[in-house]
C-alpha cells in the first residue's frame, strides 16, 4: 500500500480541470489499496462524494498556479510528503521527496513564447520544464505531438514518457437534442480565448463570409478576457454586430446543446496539445473544421476538414465548404462518431493506473 498525493487545485477549471474531474475519481476507485492526499480548495473538494472516502485526506492549498507561494506551500507542508506525487501540469513541487509523476498536456509556453505575456512567465516555464526533465520519474503526455515537443524543446529522456490520449464521455454519443440555444443557424467555437487560439484570423475569415452565408458565430468563452486581451479583436467583434455571440460561462448541459445544434465546430488553433472540443463535437455528430497543425490531425484523423491556420482565405474557404456541402457534413458526422469511439476515459485511467502501480513497486 502506498500514499499518493495529487494536486487538484485546477479541479474546477476548464482544460486541466476536465482532465482531473474525469481521471482522479476513477483512479481513486481503481486503486482502493492505496491512500490518497488531495491538495486544493478543501471546501470545493469536499462537495464531491467521491472525495469523502476513508482512504482520502484533503489538504487545503489554494496557492495560485505559477506562483512563488505554491512552491513555498509545497516546501513547508510536510504532510504532503507521499510515496508518489502526481502533478497534472508542469508546475511541479520542487521539494517533492517521493516518486514524481507528471502529466504534460502541452509545451505551449516553450514552443510559442511570443504568446506568453511577461518575461517572468516565460522564465518560470523554462525553469519548471527543466525541473520536470530532471526530477520526474515518469511523464504522461496526451499526444505523440506533445511527447515529441517535450523531447525537442527540453531534451527529456524519451524513456520517461508514455503517451496516453484523453477520452470523451460516453454521454456525448447519446445526446438528446432539445430546443436550440440560438435562434439562427450558427457555427461554433469552444475554448479559451487566448492568442494562440487564432480567433483574430477566424473572425477575419468569418467577416469575409457575412454576405455569403446566413450563419452566426457563437463563441463559448468569456467575452471579458477576449475583448480586453486584444483591441484589434474588440474592433472586429464590433464589426460583426449581431452575427457574433459570446456565451460567457455556461454549464455542461447548455454546452452540449450548443454542440448538438451547431452546423460545425471551428477550431483553427495554432497550437494544441490534444484538443478536447473537436473530440466532443465528433462524438455527438457535429462536423468539425480544425487547423492542420500540432496535435489536431493526430486526434481527428480523417474525421475533420483541415485549414491552414495562418491563411485567412483558407480558413474562409473551408468554412464555406463545410457550410455549403451537406454530403461532406454527413460524411464528417459518420467518420467523427467512429473516430471519437476510439478515445475512452476508462482506457486513459487504466493506463495511468498501470504506471502508478509500477512506480510504487
Amino acid at each position: 500500500m502506498g500514499l499518493i498525493a495529487v494536486d487538484v487545485r485546477m479541479l474546477s477549471a476548464s482544460g486541466i480541470g476536465t482532465y482531473l474531474s474525469n481521471m482522479v475519481p476513477s483512479v481513486i476507485a481503481a486503486l482502493v489499496q492505496h491512500d490518497f492526499i488531495l491538495i486544493g480548495d478543501k471546501q470545493a473538494i469536499q462537495c464531491h462524494s467521491w472525495a469523502n472516502k476513508n482512504n482520502i485526506q484533503i489538504i487545503d492549498n489554494q496557492a495560485p498556479i505559477y506562483s512563488v507561494s505554491e512552491q513555498f506551500n509545497w516546501l513547508t507542508n510536510h504532510r504532503m510528503r507521499a510515496d508518489l506525487f502526481w502533478s497534472p501540469h508542469y508546475n511541479i513541487p520542487l521539494s517533492c521527496s517521493g516518486k514524481l509523476l507528471v502529466t504534460v498536456h502541452d509545451v505551449f509556453h516553450l514552443a510559442m513564447p511570443q504568446f506568453v505575456g511577461g518575461i517572468h512567465k516565460r522564465l518560470y516555464a523554462k525553469a519548471m520544464f527543466s525541473m520536470v526533465r530532471n526530477k520526474a520519474d515518469r511523464i504522461i503526455c496526451d499526444s505523440g505531438f506533445t511527447a515529441d515537443e517535450l523531447i525537442r524543446l527540453t531534451g527529456t529522456d524519451p524513456r520517461k514518457i508514455t503517451v496516453i490520449p484523453l477520452g470523451v464521455r460516453r454521454r456525448w454519443f447519446t445526446l438528446q437534442r432539445e430546443a436550440s440555444p440560438h435562434d439562427r443557424p450558427y457555427l461554433l467555437y469552444v475554448g479559451n480565448v487566448k492568442p494562440h487560439k487564432n480567433l483574430t484570423r477566424l473572425l477575419s475569415a468569418f467577416e469575409s463570409l457575412l454576405q455569403t452565408i446566413p450563419h452566426d458565430l457563437v463563441i463559448v468563452g468569456k467575452k471579458e478576457g477576449f475583448i480586453t486581451g486584444d483591441s484589434t479583436i474588440a474592433a472586429q467583434a464590433v464589426k460583426l454586430g449581431k452575427r457574433i455571440k459570446f456565451t460567457g460561462f455556461i454549464d455542461d448541459r447548455r454546452l452540449e446543446q450548443y454542440y448538438a445544434h451547431a452546423e460545425a465546430l471551428l477550431m483553427p488553433s495554432l497550437y494544441e496539445g490534444f484538443g478536447l472540443p473537436p473530440l466532443e463535437a465528433m462524438a455527438c455528430g457535429c462536423p468539425v473544421m480544425v487547423s492542420n497543425t500540432a496535435s489536431l490531425p493526430e486526434v481527428c484523423a480523417d474525421a475533420a476538414i483541415y485549414c491552414d491556420p495562418y491563411r485567412v482565405e483558407d480558413i474562409a474557404a473551408k468554412i464555406q465548404q463545410i457550410v455549403s456541402d451537406e454530403q461532406l457534413r454527413s460524411e464528417l458526422r459518420a467518420r467523427g462518431t467512429e473516430r471519437a469511439k476510439q478515445f475512452r476515459w476508462d482506457e486513459t485511467v487504466r493506463q495511468t493506473c498501470a504506471i502508478i502501480e509500477v512506480m510504487l513497486e
